[in-house]
């Protein structure tokens, strides 16, 4: 076999693996979704992009109900017990019992409440809310103050707190990913 013919049938197989591996079901595979019916009715419930609710659970628990961080945060979204309480109340919130944040149907209510809050907080700018989910508004809020970061996309690596920064940019990755992927029919 000449090299030139090496060359084309190695760009053939190539060409084909990837063919076969970017695939809708390889793709599902590699970013599956867990709770679906739950994130699709608290995003119809708190008028939440599902794929953001993904995205947030995928970044924050890995789609693990008994994740508990090294800061105390809890559950599929990652919420802090103190933030939580106030959510419930805020939000009027009834949990069964107070181990609700191991609850995915009580903790996706919770957090999509939250980014629902944070919504409304930063007019609907996606970046921001993210930025807060993560390090809290009041950071947010300093940082944007203080001009230490402008809140826009083109700007993340302004970002003061290493973690926020790469937990925007992680959340937006999975989102575009989510997005792409799947198609939720939410009416």
């Amino acid at each position: 076999m000449k090299s030139g013919q090496r060359a084309a049938l190695i760009l053939l197989i190539l060409m084909s693996v990837f063919l076969l591996l970017n695939t809708p079901l390889v793709w599902k595979w590699m970013y599956p979704i867990k709770f679906q019916k739950e994130i699709v009715t608290a995003s119809q419930k708190f008028q939440v992009d599902p794929y953001l609710i993904l995205a947030v659970i995928r970044s924050e628990s890995g789609f693990k109900t008994d994740r508990v961080s090294k800061k105390g945060a809890v559950g599929l979204m990652q919420i802090m017990p103190d933030t939580a309480e106030w959510i419930v109340n805020q939000a009027g919130l009834h949990p069964e019992n107070d181990q609700y944040l191991y609850d995915p149907v009580m903790n996706i209510d919770i957090g999509t409440w939250y980014l629902n809050f944070l919504l409304t907080r930063y007019e609907g700018d996606l970046i921001k809310v993210i930025a807060a989910y993560n390090a809290g508004p009041g950071k947010v809020n300093g940082w944007l103050t203080t001009e230490q970061w402008s809140g826009q996309r083109e700007t993340i690596e302004d970002i003061p707190f290493g973690e926020t920064r790469l937990y925007v940019q992680r959340v937006l990755y999975y989102h575009d990913r989510y997005k792409n992927i799947y198609d939720f029919q939410l009416h």
